[in-house]
């Protein structure tokens, strides 16, 4: 079946850019603020923030820690005595995800001081909730504690604990229990004897068992509960547990409530399969929400209810489905009821692959994390409001992805749209987001080592400010470096004020070695450097309220940077196929002369189209071996790597020293390895605390893959030179081609050295729609399981690429088409260049009915130029949807 987003994903895709004009607030008005800093936290898991700022924060290991803000220090609490291992079949020692896993202050906390711990007693297998109060010393009263509840566990196989806590407006406390059943790529169903604890029905399935479920309860002062009205179960249903909210969960993460609503919210983090199979579906992971009780699915459906096949493990083939309407548990390890309430689809779910839905979503690795629904009026006093943007939106994020997103809702608690939020921020595995009293947004950072300290954890406080922001500070410099005298331009070209502010500007030029600063006023300044030496030019900018901001360049008068040239012959924006790129490197340098070549950086790597050329920057730092795999640390950065590897030491996966060591000079196992990255794989490190489970990365090309198996082949290789300086590339695919070469230069006697790199790209001659460099009335489609994405138009919807040279073009092949179904109403594509009314180079029409791409035949044109391409229909309405563009193809 074809399946086509476009209503929800468009939205999404619409939202995300829309301009602050729509009411949408500007990124630069939200600050992310570390308060707990790298190095304070091991394992942190879940926190409370109080009225007056300070903060508790768990760790896995057993610790309450608190930070307070009149010291802005950490201090260890407690530390509980936990369990934080499991041991297989093999009796094998391996680290398990349960221990200190949840906190809850109770809602009266001011007048008693009770703090609500989840935790993994140390001897016996089970969970337990427990109530301590902390006196005026931040200290836990021992005698004080109270059991609430406790239900048994298995630590024969890892993982699915939970442990979020919210509460609600009657003082209902909700606990999230995972279903403690051992990971697979699809659903557990196991009835043979013996393997109960690889059976999902047991616990999630099950109505008699409170894991794999949401626990709804009320704490009573004298350290009890009671069962509040409005569960799944009355009290006294026989087979039943009167605690369960909600069941069929998997392994559910961060729970909220919407205080307008009741209803209740949650991410769920879902199986690994990459692709659907005849044993079930493609795992999912998904952000859920309970408007009533019921019955969530797992083990039988996941995401919008795709139903697993029960595996008859005997005879290792897939048997009959179960009906999401009418779901039953005959497991012979069912201690339950055999009927189950019918089955509710998540909010939104989405698999390793890109999301035809969701495609802002991305791809790779994932984890969904709930988050809160914000409502300003939860918090009257609060200092820094968020904006009215965000009323009633539900924010969430992905531990393994490392975004945070905003997911609007309908009147009816419904989905509305999803945008990203705050995308400069890229948290390391957030692990649990809320909201503090000050208004403020708070995000625990795990950190990138599984199982073990982190020295990137942190506790990150994003603050929103509603009023005066300072200008933007850009600041440049005509040269900076060359022999003295040396004559320089200071440019503030590009500095702003975001509220439109007057601004005054001023210049302070100083050597290093100390001495009298010149000054200057002016945007621009012209200064001359007559002796040699090192000195720093500063701007700093002043608005008309009194908010500054400044930037500082270095300038080494006596030492000239050296030159780099990449000539690349041919067409300066494409490569075609079959054809080898010729290129030639040069790297010249006033005081060192022609730079050898063991000291040149060069490398040449193919990305997808969408890749970023400015994280390649090296700015200041030297040269050094790693400098020719900048591509590949790129990819690896955008990507989720750093959450299961370090170079020299394991986390949930192997260091890449030992992945090197293990695969050096093989390259049939390193092109294998390329390939791995991107479908996935398991069993290869299986004492790992991930069991060497990788996660599919299909959003990855093979040339990326491979750039990055190269990275981590050569992780001890100290080398600087890569790539010959002069010779041949055959570039394969359709990806992006870049020529990267970085030369540190010798200095000049006591003088620093520079830097210097220079990025030169050529694309295939294939490029999609949704590379455009602008657009206009134009709609981001995605068609099937993701594999093809388009671009829609309504009436004057343009696409733009700027700086495309045409030189050797005859003709351009475009593939389009009028999706009639869905009420596309066709038109006409021109493609113009300069503007949407420059110089027209050629037209065809789009029909229904049209099923090969039109072609443009072109004049000799030479030199880049910036080309659009236009559909128009002079009978269509505004909002109508016209013709769906999937690629240009520029052909010689």
């Amino acid at each position: 079946m074809r399946i086509v987003a476009l209503v929800i994903a468009t939205a999404a895709v619409a939202a995300a850019q829309a301009p602050v004009g729509s009411g949408r607030p500007d990124p630069n008005r939200f600050t992310p603020v570390t308060i707990v800093q790298p190095g304070e936290l091991d394992e942190p898991m879940a926190f409370e923030v109080l009225p007056n700022g300070k903060v508790y924060i768990i760790e896995r290991k057993g610790a309450l820690k608190a930070y307070d803000p009149a010291t802005k220090l950490t201090k260890t609490i407690e530390t509980l005595p936990v369990n934080t291992k499991y041991a297989g079949a093999d009796n094998v020692i391996k680290e398990a995800e349960e221990g200190l896993m949840g906190i809850a202050l109770d809602p009266k906390f001011a007048d008693n001081h009770f703090v609500y711990l989840l935790y993994a007693e140390q001897t016996v297998t089970k969970h337990v909730l427990a109530r301590w109060e902390l006196n005026e010393f931040d200290e836990l009263v021992p005698e004080s504690k109270k059991v609430l509840l406790e239900y048994g566990t298995q630590r024969e196989v890892c993982c699915h604990t939970g442990g979020g806590m919210t509460w609600d407006a009657a003082g209902n406390l909700l606990l999230l229990v995972g279903d403690n059943t051992g990971v697979n790529l699809t659903a557990h169903t196991d009835e043979r004897p013996g393997r109960a604890n690889w059976d999902d029905q047991r616990t999630a399935a099950n109505t008699n068992d409170l894991r794999g479920k949401i626990l709804r309860i009320h704490p009573e002062p004298d350290g009890t509960y009671t069962i509040p009205a409005g569960n799944l179960f009355p009290p006294g249903t026989p087979g039943t547990r009167p605690e369960i909210y909600a069941m069929g969960l998997r392994n559910p993460w961060r729970v909220s409530i919407d205080s307008k609503t009741g209803y209740i919210y949650w991410g769920e983090i879902g199986p690994d399969a990459v692709e659907d199979s005849a044993n079930g579906p493609r795992g999912y992971d998904e952000f859920n929400r309970a408007k009533q009780p019921g019955f969530f699915g797992w083990p039988y459906f996941i995401g919008d209810n795709q139903a697993y096949p029960l595996y008859d493990y005997a005879a290792k083939a897939p048997g009959a489905k179960k009906d999401p309407a009418k779901p039953t548990n005959t497991s012979v390890n069912n201690t339950g009821l055999r009927e189950l309430p019918p089955a509710q689809a998540p909010m939104l779910s989405y698999p390793y692959a890109l999301s035809t839905e969701f495609p802002l979503l991305g791809t790779g690795a994932r984890a969904a994390v709930g988050g809160p629904i914000y409502h300003r009026a939860d918090r009257p006093n609060a200092a820094r409001p968020f904006p009215e943007y965000y009323e009633g939106k539900w924010l969430v994020a992905d531990l393994s992805r490392g975004w945070i997103m905003s997911i609007a809702m309908n009147a009816n608690g419904d989905l509305a749209g999803v945008e990203r939020f705050l995308s400069a921020y890229q948290p390391v595995e957030p692990i649990d987001i809320k909201f503090g009293p000050d208004g403020d947004l708070y995000v625990l950072e795990y950190g990138s080592n599984w199982f073990r300290k982190s020295n990137n954890a942190r506790l990150v406080r994003i603050e929103y400010n509603a009023g005066n922001r300072p200008p933007i500070v850009r600041a440049s410099a005509s040269a900076v470096g060359g022999v003295a005298p040396l004559k320089v331009t200071l440019s503030s070209k590009g500095t702003a004020d975001p509220d439109g502010d007057a601004v005054k500007y001023e210049w302070s030029v100083e050597p290093e070695k100390g001495g009298a600063a010149r000054k200057f006023t002016t945007p621009t300044a012209s200064v001359t450097f007559d002796k040699r030496g090192v000195y720093f030019a500063t701007l700093t900018v002043t608005d008309a309220k009194g908010a500054s901001a400044d930037q500082l360049l270095t300038i080494v008068a006596g030492n000239e940077p050296p030159k780099i040239d990449i000539d690349v012959a041919g067409n300066q924006t494409f490569y075609f196929p079959n054809e080898p790129v010729n290129y030639k490197v040069a790297v010249t340098d006033r005081e060192d002369g022609v730079a050898p070549a063991e000291k040149v950086a060069f490398s040449i790597d193919q990305v997808g189209e969408s890749f970023d050329v400015s994280l390649l920057a090296q700015g200041d730092a030297p040269v050094d071996g790693s400098t020719r795999f900048a591509v590949a640390k790129a990819i690896m950065g955008q990507s989720d790597c750093r959450n299961c590897h370090n170079v020299d030491s394991k986390s949930n996966g192997p260091s890449w020293d030992l992945v090197a060591d293990k695969y050096k000079g093989d390259a049939a196992a390193q092109e294998k390895l390329a390939e791995k990255i991107r479908a996935g794989g398991r069993g290869v490190w299986p004492d790992l605390p991930g069991e060497g489970n990788m996660p599919a990365h299909p959003g990855l090309s093979i040339e990326e893959t491979r750039s990055i198996v190269q990275y981590v082949m050569n992780i001890k290789n100290e080398a600087i030179s890569g790539a010959p300086l002069a010779g041949t590339f055959a570039p394969t695919g359709t990806n992006k081609l870049v020529l990267r070469a970085v030369y540190t230069d010798a200095g000049a006697k006591d003088l620093a050295s520079h830097t210097v790199e220079r990025v030169t790209v050529r694309r295939s001659p294939i490029v999609s729609a949704t590379s455009a460099d602008d657009s206009s009335a134009m709609m981001h489609r995605v068609e099937g399981n993701g594999a093809v994405e388009t671009m829609a138009a309504r009436p004057g919807g343009y696409l733009v690429w700027r700086g495309i040279d045409l030189t050797g073009i005859r003709q351009v092949e475009i593939s389009a088409s009028v999706p009639a179904r869905e009420g596309f109403k066709g038109g006409t594509v021109e493609v113009r260049t300069g503007s949407v009314t420059g110089e027209l180079l050629g037209q065809f029409d789009v029909a229904a009915t049209t099923t090969a791409p039109g072609v443009i035949t072109l004049k000799t044109l030479t030199g880049p130029r910036d080309l659009y391409l236009v559909v128009r229909n002079a009978t269509a309405k505004p909002d109508d949807m016209l013709v769906s563009i999937a690629t240009l193809a520029f052909q010689k």
